[in-house]
């Protein structure tokens, strides 16, 4: 179980992002974006299936783009990737976002969010019915440990319930697991992972076909509200030399949000189709009419209060005075928070 972000990344990043800008790297026209499996990430399947970034990419004069995307099982892996340069952007959480914004001394920002669904943490332990009651050996699988969306949301619930001197009270419980993985353990009547902080459609999944799984809390209730859980980022190095594809990225994913709304079912078939995802489509279509399930939003939100947290705790060193300090510039003239 790695860290996040490790050391080797971070130097690799410094040296990429000290770099002086190259005519190769301003004249970019085939890209790598990572994302990590589940329905949280539709917009970027409907994306890839319609090609719409280089749609946008086209109108704004950038010919031919080519755009690859590499699906990864947790959000360390892709920030990892993003800081040795191997990858353009990323699609994942905004605890992640945060802590290289931080690290990289603005060096890396969000470009735009594509979802706000809610996050679930599931068990199957009968005496497990609040926060309270898990105990030392009590394992909960989070994508990444301390920084995933999902380990701050333990962290802040704890504070709630325990107060600040005891935040971490939980991180020795959390495990580093994808989702798939997670899903696969929480089915396994003898498997040592009993709760899994769940992002649909693996919440779903498990409420539905679990023996005894049941929710202790969800992201909503944590937060007060919905919260970003996925958006795209990139290095400011390579936003200032590719700018169209930044713009592209940003208008694509509005056009994404758009398809989605107006024909679910639709949207659902390429998501089927790009992740070969086996549960039926009735079931993932009842599942987005669920509270919640169709908060897909461009604007970042809640992210200050996550910042808010990783400040207080001091996993961020410096805290931003607005949410648009770690985006790019281009996402200023939406309703973000």
């Amino acid at each position: 179980m790695r860290s996040s972000i490790s050391l080797a990344a971070l130097a690799a990043c410094a040296t990429f992002l000290m770099a002086p800008l190259s005519a190769h790297a301003q004249q970019k026209t085939e890209i790598t974006i990572t994302r990590q499996p589940g329905i949280l990430y539709l917009p970027s399947h409907v994306m890839e299936k319609q090609h719409l970034i280089e749609q946008e990419a086209a109108k704004l004069g950038v010919r031919d783009l080519k755009v690859k995307w590499a699906n990864l099982s947790g959000g360390g892996a892709q920030t990892d990737a993003l800081l040795a340069g191997s990858v353009d952007a990323v699609n994942t959480g905004v605890g992640n976002l945060l802590l290289l914004w931080d690290r990289t001394k603005g060096g890396v920002k969000g470009i735009v969010a594509n979802s706000a669904l809610p996050l679930t943490l599931i068990t199957r332990n009968p005496n497990i019915k609040t926060l309270k009651d898990y105990g030392p050996n009590d394992r909960i699988a989070v994508p990444t440990l301390k920084v995933s969306t999902q380990a701050i949301l333990l962290q802040m619930a704890a504070e709630k319930l325990w107060g600040a001197d005891h935040m971490t009270k939980l991180d020795a419980n959390t495990v580093q697991l994808g989702h798939p993985d997670a899903a696969t353990m929480m089915a396994n009547p003898k498997g040592e992972i009993t709760s899994h902080f769940a992002a649909p459609p693996y919440s779903y999944f498990e409420l539905k076909n679990v023996p005894g799984a049941h929710v202790v809390i969800t992201s909503p209730e944590i937060i007060g509200g919905p919260l970003t859980q996925s958006q795209f980022f990139t290095t400011t190095k390579f936003a200032e030399a590719n700018p169209k594809v930044i713009e592209a990225i940003k208008a694509a994913t509005f056009d994404a949000i758009a398809f989605i709304r107006k024909d679910t079912p639709a949207a659902v078939d390429v998501y089927k189709e790009i992740t070969h995802d086996k549960m039926p489509k009735e079931e993932i279509l009842d599942m987005l009419k669920q509270p919640g399930m169709m908060e897909w939003s461009a604007a970042p939100q809640g992210t200050m209060k996550f910042a808010e947290h990783l400040h207080k705790v001091g996993t961020l060193k410096t805290m931003p005075s607005k949410w648009t300090d770690y985006y790019l510039p281009i996402t200023a003239d939406l309703p973000g928070n």
